[in-house]
């Protein structure tokens, strides 16, 4: 069975899609696993990251492409789950991709009204809330499925995080993560519980596998975007302003996100790693659709940005270690 990760914060801007696809790419380069990319962001950010323009003309333009929204197109028609699962290859980041589609943030009302349902017993409410959940039994084929999410506290993330075993929290240096944190807890507590009353309430439980839900558990946190100085022995080090900021994150994700979803037996330091500001090694390697790590010369890269390269294989190294580790997968 895959083991599914979401990437998820209720903040935008924490450099969170640029983080799941670096992590997606070390795993596949590194440690040889088959790694799936599923783009449930309806800004479709990690497809954009991706692909080039080319292959996005023909995913938005072409009635033969397959994006996410043809999986749930058919369960909004009330045809059942799709049972297709059409993948295409990233060349440069080395793994499958199931792009995104504008046309996901139609099904937020859906998923909202049925989710209502859902909670009150309802087994086609349950249903379409398990629809990624049930997407997750094609994706066997894969060690490492990785969720990109928008930065939102709705519905499609909420089926999302059904279908995880886990999820990440990227979180930029700043006040507003650590208040995104608390709007986080609050919301999946309310929600877990409501959907365990669902399943205790069940009205036709041979209509719906409500086993498809996974357990979810929180694997930890990556600070990013702080700016870093070497101190008096060369170690790059947040600046004063920063680390003040950062200090506050182990506390305060220990107490809020640990206790809704628990993190892997033995994980004491919730914290996997940190990225510091890659100033522009990041739109370097937007432009070029290739990881940070992975840029080259025909990319743009010049000078001392090749000590840079290569610093950033070493930092995407530590936080996607820490992920597989945590998750079970090296």
């Amino acid at each position: 069975m895959a083991v599914s990760i979401s990437f998820f914060n209720n903040k935008g801007g924490v450099g969170k899609t640029t983080l799941l696809c670096n992590v997606a790419a070390f795993a596949a380069e590194e440690y040889n696993l088959s790694v799936l990319v599923i783009d449930a962001d309806p800004q479709c950010n990690a497809t954009q990251y991706m692909f080039e323009d080319k292959k996005l003309s023909y995913f938005y333009e072409e009635t033969s492409s397959f994006t996410i929204y043809d999986i749930i197109r058919p369960l909004s028609l009330g045809k059942g789950y799709s049972k297709d699962l059409k993948v295409t290859k990233s060349a440069r980041f080395g793994v499958d991709v199931v792009p995104g589609d504008p046309r996901l943030a139609l099904t937020e009302d859906l998923l909202a009204k049925d989710w209502g349902s859902a909670i009150g017993g309802d087994s086609r409410g349950m249903r379409t809330t398990l629809m990624f959940a049930e997407l997750m039994k094609r994706c066997d084929d894969y060690d490492l499925v990785l969720f990109d999410v928008g930065p939102s506290l709705g519905s499609i993330n909420r089926a999302v995080l059904l279908a995880s075993n886990y999820f990440v929290a990227p979180m930029s240096i700043d006040i507003f993560s650590v208040k995104a944190i608390d709007n986080i807890s609050a919301w999946m507590s309310k929600w877990s519980k409501q959907w365990e009353v669902g399943v205790t309430n069940v009205d036709d439980p041979d209509e719906v596998d409500t086993d498809l839900a996974r357990s979810l558990g929180f694997l930890g946190y990556a600070s990013q975007h702080y700016i870093a100085k070497a101190d008096s022995t060369g170690t790059k080090r947040a600046v004063n302003a920063y680390e003040k900021i950062m200090k506050q994150f182990e506390g305060i994700v220990s107490a809020e996100l640990s206790r809704i979803a628990p993190p892997p037996r033995g994980v004491k330091k919730l914290s996997l790693g940190a990225i510091p500001n890659l100033h522009s090694l990041v739109p370097m390697s937007q432009s070029a659709r290739a990881p940070v790590f992975a840029l080259k010369a025909a990319d743009g890269v010049r000078g001392a940005h090749f000590t840079k390269v290569k610093d950033a294989r070493k930092t995407f190294g530590v936080v996607a270690d820490a992920i597989l580790n945590r998750a079970g997968l090296i």
